[in-house]
């Protein structure tokens, strides 16, 4: 298996956290859902910092190295300041109560929506 991680300070983007999620929930979510060898993404904020990343964890190196259906840093126009790649040592899942882990996060919140 294989991690990547990339984050984005969009302090010099004319993209917002708010303007990024509507980016998610209108494109970016449905195409990574069908993308060869991606076990999972989780896409990151940290609005403190003004801050966008995400986190990827590939079946293989091969399939980290793909072109992926992202159009994150066309929209924010520039490259991410961290984008490193890593081999995972160990996977675990722990106990959980909602099984359903698609189309979860502040993206998809009803109480997010209308702060944009």
């Amino acid at each position: 298996m294989h991690a990547v991680i990339v984050w984005w300070d969009l302090s010099a983007s004319g993209q917002t956290i708010a303007s990024l999620r509507r980016y998610l929930r209108e494109e970016s979510v449905s195409a990574f859902a069908d993308v060869p060898g991606l076990r999972f993404k989780m896409w990151l904020s940290d609005s403190e910092n003004d801050r966008w990343g995400a986190a990827l964890l590939f079946e293989s190196k091969e399939a980290a190295q793909q072109p992926l259906p992202s159009r994150a840093t066309a929209l924010i126009g520039y490259q991410p300041e961290v984008a490193q790649s890593f081999d995972v040592e160990a996977t675990v899942e722990g106990r959980f109560e909602v099984e359903q882990l698609a189309l979860r996060g502040l993206a998809f919140s009803k109480s997010t929506e209308g702060a944009e």
